[in-house]
């Protein structure tokens, strides 16, 4: 048997469910999870359905016939297999925690993606990188060589296959060409604090007006900085008593969290772009260990 998940957006109407499900009945499929979404401010529907299927079956079989619904609904519709681990093109500085944690969460299989490489501005983790058997570009940047930068940086999304690139607290503003060209296969990840603290050291800002609250938000990249559509937010609770040194570390920990939480969202396309907004449906209680481990 084969898992093969079908995701699916389109204006609301009736009747999307039933064909949908009546076209994978008579194929043979046999549906093992489903969520859908209708969005009464926009007019939008959205679904995602994983479902198992004769081997024999073959992916662009059911793509194929799918056409004659994904015409009369207006559908833009994609087959997925499940088993397929994405091209995933990390990006850093000098923060590494997220990096770190990525790299571990991958490597016990949590996190079932297939790291292609690291791109850094700096040396600072080439060592850790290398250590794991993953390629690490070293490609700085400044103002003078942004636009040739980021043309190596493309070069090698494509020579590689990236699906999805992930700022790992990668401290560059990525251009507007680059941010359209891989509009939604971009996902970013900085802190979050009430109220907001912008410029050189916000946590010991934040420790200096007694914020009780600090967390983090995951987001696709788009031209407009840290406005894209948001993925995953977290916060942690803070008290009188902590220092300065303490905000940042527990800052970094829900940062990493919800950026591997965003990620994992993502591979297993259970995220939509829904304008500036987005559909994340949450991995069911029977989906979840497969999907851990790919």
């Amino acid at each position: 048997m084969q898992h093969v998940v079908l995701t699916v957006t389109c204006p609301s109407t009736r009747g999307i469910v039933a064909a949908i499900s009546g076209y994978l009945a008579n194929e043979g499929c046999n549906i093992v999870d489903s969520s859908q979404f209708d969005d009464l401010d926009t007019g939008r529907f959205f679904m995602r359905i994983g479902f198992l299927t004769e081997s024999a079956t073959s992916i662009a079989t059911l793509r194929e016939g799918f056409k004659d619904i994904e015409t009369r609904f207006e559908m833009q519709a994609s087959f997925h297999d499940a088993s397929h681990r994405m091209k995933v093109m990390l990006m850093v500085s000098r923060f590494g925690h997220c990096l770190n944690d990525l790299l571990y969460r991958w490597k016990i299989g949590a996190l079932p993606i297939d790291i292609v490489g690291v791109v850094s501005n700096h040396f600072d983790y080439q060592k850790v990188v290398v250590n794991h058997d993953i390629p690490f570009h070293h490609i700085p940047v400044t103002k003078e060589n942004k636009p040739q930068a980021e043309a190596r940086i493309m070069d090698l999304v494509k020579s590689t296959g990236t699906e999805l690139i992930v700022l790992a607290r990668y401290m560059q503003i990525l251009s507007d060409q680059m941010c359209t060209e891989m509009s939604g296969k971009i996902i970013n990840i900085h802190h979050s604090f009430l109220p907001s603290f912008k410029g050189a050291n916000p946590y010991k800002q934040a420790y200096g007006r007694g914020v009780k609250l600090i967390g983090a938000t995951a987001h696709y990249v788009t031209a407009d900085l840290d406005e894209g559509p948001i993925l995953e937010q977290d916060t942690v609770r803070i008290t009188h008593a902590q220092s300065p040194d303490d905000y940042v570390s527990l800052g970094r920990d829900v940062e990493s969290q919800v950026l591997a939480r965003a990620i994992h969202g993502h591979i297993h396309h259970r995220t939509f772009i829904n304008g500036n907004r987005t559909v994340v449906f949450p991995a069911s209680p029977g989906s979840y260990a497969s999907e851990r481990m790919g």
